[in-house]
């Protein structure tokens, strides 16, 4: 039998508290990777339909950025609202971390001449790759913290405005219906803000400056949907053998009259 630690009340709650602490930890450890891979790398993913050449250009930090709010979306219905909200904010504050030792990184000695047009160190110079990272984080990282925070909270309180308006019911409907909205609002914060707060975007100046943002804005929208819609699946199977395995009632708070 295993022996429980003292501040372990029972065998179960120390089940649920493991659970917890890998999917906050996948959340944690995604934001992390998406905050620091950020705009460092841009995909082509363009496809033919019909005829027609389909521009998608997706940022490589896009691509972890889906298993947050799936991630979000189990703590919420198996932990509740002030969980998740809670592990919200505890992600803003690690990028504030991430940021902070990046820039102190850049700061401490040796000191690294840097060449005034582009603000970084010769290419073959040993931490160019530090500094460019260093450049590219920093430019975007406003955008990504004001994108993540607005996007994540309209996640976990649209997840619960449908969990309590169908009273639990329609699983589906919550999971989608959330995260469809707000990988809306997190797309559209994130391109705009990084163009032109940062200035970030590898955008052509010499062409029309919104249709190129709406290429890069629909085109992690459309990614972020589509995985959405693929991981109804995964979620419902999750939801049903984690509740069992926790011994949790999702539907429980409504009787609770959680709110």
């Amino acid at each position: 039998m295993t022996t429980l630690h003292h501040i372990e009340a029972s065998e179960l709650h120390a089940r649920r508290e493991r659970v917890f602490l890998v999917l906050a930890g996948l959340f944690l450890g995604s934001m992390t990777m998406l905050n620091i891979l950020g705009i460092s790398r841009f995909i082509d993913l363009s496809f033919e339909f019909l005829g027609m050449t389909i521009p998608m250009s997706l940022a490589i930090g896009v691509l972890p950025y889906p298993v947050t709010f799936l991630c979000t979306d189990f703590i919420s219905e198996l932990y509740g609202q002030k969980r998740a909200n809670n592990l919200v904010w505890v992600g803003l504050i690690l990028n504030v971390w991430v940021v902070g030792f990046l820039w102190l990184g850049g700061i401490l000695p040796p000191e690294v001449e840097l060449d005034t047009s582009t603000g970084l160190p010769p290419t073959d110079a040993y931490d160019y790759a530090f500094f460019k990272i260093r450049f590219l984080t920093m430019g975007a990282v406003f955008a990504s913290m004001v994108a993540y925070l607005t996007a994540q909270l309209c996640d976990v309180t649209l997840f619960h405005y449908w969990k309590r308006l169908t009273k639990g019911k329609h699983l589906w409907l919550r999971n989608n219906g959330s995260t469809v909205v707000s990988q809306f609002v997190d797309s559209f914060a994130v391109i705009t803000i990084t163009h032109f707060y940062a200035r970030g975007l590898p955008i052509d100046p010499e062409a029309a400056v919104w249709p190129q943002l709406w290429v890069f804005i629909a085109s992690g929208y459309v990614f972020k949907l589509v995985i959405a819609l693929v991981d109804t699946v995964p979620f419902y199977i999750g939801v049903h053998y984690l509740g069992r395995y926790l011994e949790v009632d999702p539907n429980a708070e409504h009787a609770a009259g959680e709110v």
